[in-house]
């Protein structure tokens, strides 16, 4: 699988990590951070450090791939027009570079690592702690958060090149 860039949208802020990964080995935190921006600029360039940010990132980083996750609103009008917003600048990014994109609901990234699509915020930040060895869980959230999606985007390569072999007649079990 290699390096993967999992990216937690947000206007304000934007939490990044990048994991590698190989099948049978634990996947490792290379770099995380915080894309930052502030109220009082305007919101064109929010969006533009946003994306210089993400194009930044992918070019300093060279990941084989970027995970992103999908939207699913609970809050405001506002928020969610600009955290939109905020999502189309990192997907003009990513198409800019080439790489190939996974896109993960808030849902499919809980069940892909705890195993239920209901785990709260300190379980889930557990489970990426654990995963990746750290001694302290990954703050702020939203880097947490990007992390998660990063290793969600891990297992699920690893599942869908076990039904591609299993598709072709080979041992499913051989790609691990």
């Amino acid at each position: 699988m290699g390096k993967v860039l999992g990216i937690d949208p947000g206007v304000s802020e934007t939490g990044w990590a990048v994991l590698e990964g190989e099948p049978g080995a634990e996947p490792r935190l290379l770099a995380s951070g915080l894309i930052k921006t502030f109220p009082s600029q305007e919101l064109p360039a929010r969006l533009r450090r946003i994306h210089e940010e993400c194009v930044r990132l992918i070019a300093e980083h060279a990941p084989e791939s970027v995970a992103l996750e999908q939207m699913f609103f609970l809050k405001a009008a506002n928020t969610i027009r600009a955290t939109l917003q905020a999502r189309g600048v990192i997907l003009l990014a990513v198409a800019q570079s080439g790489k190939p994109l996974g896109e993960y609901d808030p849902r499919t990234v809980k069940l892909a690592l705890t195993g239920s699509g209901r785990a709260e915020k300190a379980q889930m930040q557990a489970v990426v702690q654990k995963a990746l060895k750290l001694a302290d869980i990954l703050r702020p959230d939203d880097v947490a958060d990007a992390a998660a999606i990063a290793l969600c985007h891990l297992r699920s390569s690893r599942i869908k090149r076990l039904k591609v072999l299993d598709s072709f007649g080979g041992n499913a079990r051989i790609a691990r």
